[in-house]
């Protein structure tokens, strides 16, 4: 489903006069009547928006779906947990991401979990690290980090990298 903004949610935008969370701005920023619903949550997955934020920009009538949406525009609103659902498999689905290629909430919380470690052991490298830690500050999920981890251990040494070590894999 695709979804764009309402005059109302335009409105909102500029005035600044609703209380949205950042996440829920930032997923309603992505909404231009071109992406699906499951592009803009991958997108803003590692934000941690999820469904219920959609719905809720929804319900308060920010969000329409668009004409140009592959399904006809329903009566009721559909919640977009119930789109989320009917997506098709991804491909390239590793562990930390379900069926539908969105993070899962075991992964998402690790992730909480392990990034602030893996800035704070690449930032202390200084100059030396700076290239590793952007790249730390780009990773969006888990299994990024993951990738990352054995360059983190090389930079940083055996004995530093342990405590990211055991956020990640224990």
């Amino acid at each position: 489903m695709i979804f764009m903004k309402t005059e109302l949610g335009q409105s909102a935008l500029q005035n600044r006069s609703l209380a949205l969370t950042p996440r829920q701005r930032s997923a309603f920023i992505m909404f231009d009547g071109r992406r699906s619903v499951i592009e803009v949550m991958k997108v803003t997955a590692g934000l941690g928006v999820t469904p219920e934020d959609v719905d809720h920009l929804v319900s308060l009538g920010l969000l329409v779906a668009s004409a140009s949406s592959q399904a006809p525009e329903p009566v009721a609103p559909i919640p977009v947990t119930a789109v989320a659902a009917s997506a098709p498999l991804s491909q390239s689905a590793t562990l930390a991401f379900d069926a539908n290629g969105l993070p899962t909430q075991n992964a998402q919380a690790r992730y909480s979990k392990v990034y602030p470690i893996a800035t704070r052991l690449t930032a202390a490298l200084g100059l030396r690290g700076f290239r590793l830690n952007l790249a730390v500050e780009a990773s969006g999920d888990l299994d990024k980090l993951k990738l990352l981890a054995p360059k983190i251990r090389e930079a940083v040494g055996p004995e530093k990298f342990l405590e990211l070590e055991n956020a990640l894999y224990y």
